[in-house]
Order: C-alpha cells, then sequence, then structure tokens
C-alpha cells in the first residue's frame, strides 16, 4: 500500500503557491494602473518586444486569440492600444499601443521588477540559475497555450 498522498509536499502544489503569491502582489500593483495580468502582458508585447498582430500577442502571452481579441477590444476602448486593418490584406490586424498605453507599461515596469526581485532575493545566483533550469525541465513538451492566464 503507498503512503497516503501529501498536497503539501507535492511539487504542484509547492508551484502553484508560489506562483499564486507572485501573481497577486503584481496584480496589486497593476490594479492600482486600472491593469490585469492580461493586460499588462499585452502591453508588454506589444510596447517591449514590438509584437504587432494578435495571433503573434496570443502566443507570447500564451492565451489563445479569443481571450486576446476580448483583452485587444477593451485596451483599445480603454485607449491603451490602437488597432488598424492592414493596408495590404484587411483580415489583418496591427496593433500599437497609445501615449497612454506606453505611460503604464513604464508606470507598470517597476513594480513588476520589484515584485520578480522580492523573490529572486531569496536565491542565490547558483540557485536562480538552477530553479530556471528546472522550472524549463518540468514544462519540457507540454503546451504553452493556457486557456485562461
Amino acid at each position: 500500500m503507498s503512503p497516503p498522498y501529501r498536497l503539501h509536499a507535492s511539487l504542484g502544489y509547492q508551484l502553484s503557491l508560489a506562483a499564486r503569491i507572485q501573481e497577486r502582489r503584481l496584480e496589486e500593483g497593476l490594479r492600482g494602473l486600472g491593469l490585469t495580468r492580461i493586460s499588462w502582458c499585452i502591453l508588454l508585447a506589444v510596447g517591449n518586444e514590438n509584437l504587432r498582430h494578435p495571433s503573434d500577442i496570443a502566443r507570447f502571452v500564451g492565451i489563445d486569440r479569443t481571450a486576446t481579441s476580448r483583452a485587444l477590444k477593451q485596451m483599445e476602448a480603454d485607449g491603451l492600444v490602437q488597432r488598424k486593418a492592414g493596408e495590404d490584406d484587411r483580415r489583418t490586424t496591427s496593433v500599437a499601443l497609445t501615449p497612454t498605453g506606453a505611460g503604464l507599461l513604464q508606470q507598470g515596469t517597476p513594480l513588476a521588477e520589484a515584485n520578480n526581485a522580492r523573490m529572486e532575493a531569496r536565491l542565490s545566483d547558483t540557485e536562480r540559475a538552477d530553479l530556471d533550469r528546472l522550472l524549463r525541465k518540468v514544462r519540457e513538451g507540454d503546451p504553452v497555450q493556457l486557456d485562461r492566464f
């Protein structure tokens, strides 16, 4: 007979707990700017990664195209992004940050950096590199795209 399953000893629980703590702190900071985690990630995709097409943005964020379109529509209504139909192919869409979106990206960056630094400060450089390598290893072969973020 195998020993009983211990939730708090499981790797999945520990990973989820660490991720939720990190996410909650980030969400609290972003909320003060009127942003969600998805809108923040889209600002990063467009502003820092120069991604312009919704499918590329969806892939970068790790959410499906429908969720990306919904978020872009809301962000456009909030004045954070502009969407333009393609000149050669009207079925394509190009996304760009507005000055408001660029300003929020600039304001949110120190929040995200501080959030990451808080957790990383608990690790040595070697531990950080090991953790990064091990996290990549446990995700290996699994799809990155999530139904929800």
